[in-house]
């Protein structure tokens, strides 16, 4: 359903470091970089990371997050680790969720800007 989806950060550098990191452990890469922008995803960009004056004030009560699909569980538990590593922090560790249904795999983490991230893998 959507294109792509863009987000404001307020430290374009750190940003980079932390998704970079967290978003190679998805098979996901930097397509693009300038002074106020990063674009990642496979063979087009996906997701949009720019530099805001006025970011959108992290609320963990909003129900906002960002969903990315994992090829396997082990990208799911590589990503976890990646975030942690790269300046995230954890919001749920890599696990079986089965209140979101039977096979479903996910992690989550929070970004330096307080973005909610989850990486999913739905198996069978």
């Amino acid at each position: 359903m959507f294109d792509h989806v863009s987000i404001g950060v307020a430290d374009l550098a750190r940003s980079r470091k932390f998704y970079d990191t967290a978003l190679a452990a998805l098979g996901l890469s930097l397509l693009h970089q300038d002074q106020t922008s990063l674009g990642y995803g496979t063979d087009r960009i996906g997701l949009w990371v720019l530099a805001a004056k006025t970011p959108v004030v992290a609320d963990p009560g909003s129900g906002l997050h960002l969903c990315l699909t994992a090829p396997d569980r082990g990208a799911v538990d590589r990503f976890h680790a990646a975030a942690l590593a790269g300046g995230g922090s954890d919001n749920g560790r890599p696990g079986l969720r089965a209140d979101y249904g039977n096979g479903y795999y996910a992690a989550f983490v929070v970004d330096p800007d307080g973005y909610r991230l989850e990486a999913y893998r739905q198996e069978s």
